[in-house]
């Protein structure tokens, strides 16, 4: 196991087309980061710049004590699992997890130590002598997951391994990832777009945006102080309505009402934009006017969906009797669940967002 540390990594392409810009990022020793964004953001890049795949324009890359910016990919003691999983199909998945073990010439009793090891932890045992094509999805990726438990890496490296599963299955599985990083305590960097599996699987999450970071922490501490209108609406699902609104002397005013906020040195009349998660909004006798569209039916909860003051808006009650579609309703929430953005820069107003060096 081992801390990574990337120090101003930059990946420029032919044509200057900058793929990532300048990013910097700790990850002690045995935790999981996850780095998280739409495509198109640079995350995979990013992972691949680690792995060795992609050489870097500009920076450093340290795993342990060593800069490994020169360090051939076989070299770097990383081991990477793939979306495609990248199983060899002619091969057994004993073989497939002895493939990489047997290449560096590692003792065939350790090989056997090692890959059953491997297969019991990951329930694999009874597969041993299937060929690719007889396991499922999920069975797949345990074999993928496997053939990088066996090489005892310093880091393992995941490149949104769970996007080919089904909903039912990708549940299951990263629950099975994380428990067995925990187990293994390898430094892990795991990329993916879907936040869900952003939120339920870091220790610490990556938010990326154009090639660069938009935030570093918890994931809770991200989701309760996005650092700009990107983080606030794109970590959370339904994401953060985000509402035109105006400074006064008093606070900030909303569809006509004014609500107490801490506005450090913004004059009265400077237009802001005011985010409010959808659950922090509740139905009330009297607030903000509320126009219902149509309703979405979770079960145990139910998103309203419909406009305030010409803006779209949803809104996360409890199940029960609810509005009818097309009804006209009121709003309320506490001031404290407010939050505040330069409505040019998109950039958080009042207080430092929650961040990780």
């Amino acid at each position: 196991m081992a801390r990574l540390v990337l120090d101003q990594v930059g990946k420029t392409y032919a044509g200057g087309i900058a793929a990532v810009r300048g990013v910097s990022l700790e990850v002690p020793d045995g935790a999981f980061c996850v780095l998280v964004g739409p495509s198109g953001c640079g995350k995979s890049t990013v992972l691949r710049m680690i792995a060795g795949l992609e050489t870097i324009t500009s920076g450093a890359i340290a795993i342990g004590e060593r800069v490994v910016n020169a360090v051939e990919p076989a070299e770097r003691d990383i081991a990477m699992v793939f979306q495609n999983y990248a199983l060899y199909p002619h091969m057994r998945v004993y073989d497939n997890l002895a493939y990489g073990l047997r290449n560096r010439g590692t003792p065939k009793a350790e090989i056997e130590m090692r890959v059953r090891e491997a297969a019991r932890m990951l329930g694999l045992d009874t597969f041993l002598d299937r060929y690719p094509r007889q396991l499922s999805g999920g069975q797949r990726q345990r074999v993928a997951m496997g053939r990088a438990i066996v090489r005892k890496p310093q880091v393992f490296l995941f490149d949104e391994p769970l996007s080919n599963l089904d909903a039912k299955l990708r549940v299951q599985m990263r629950v099975e990832i994380r428990r067995l990083q925990r187990q293994l305590g390898v430094t892990t960097v795991y990329v993916t777009h879907d936040q869900v599996e952003a939120m339920t699987m870091a220790d610490r999450l990556v938010v990326m945006n154009g090639g660069l970071i938009e935030q570093v922490g918890t994931p809770i501490e991200i989701y309760r102080r996005p650092a700009s209108r990107y983080v606030a609406t794109f970590i959370g699902a339904p994401p953060m309505n985000i509402l035109p609104a105006e400074v006064v002397a008093d606070g900030v005013r909303l569809a006509g009402q004014t609500y107490p906020a801490a506005l450090p040195g913004l004059a009265p009349g400077t237009a802001v934009e005011l985010g409010l998660r959808p659950e922090a909004l509740r139905l009330a006798p009297a607030g903000l006017p509320f126009t219902v569209a149509f309703a979405e039916e979770l079960g145990a909860t139910r998103l309203l969906h419909g406009s305030l003051a010409g803006t779209e808006l949803v809104v996360q009650v409890p199940a029960g009797p609810q509005p009818a579609e097309g009804a006209t309703v009121f709003l309320a929430f506490d001031p404290a669940e407010i939050h505040l953005f330069d409505r040019e820069t998109g950039r958080r107003i009042g207080g430092e967002p929650a961040t990780l060096s």
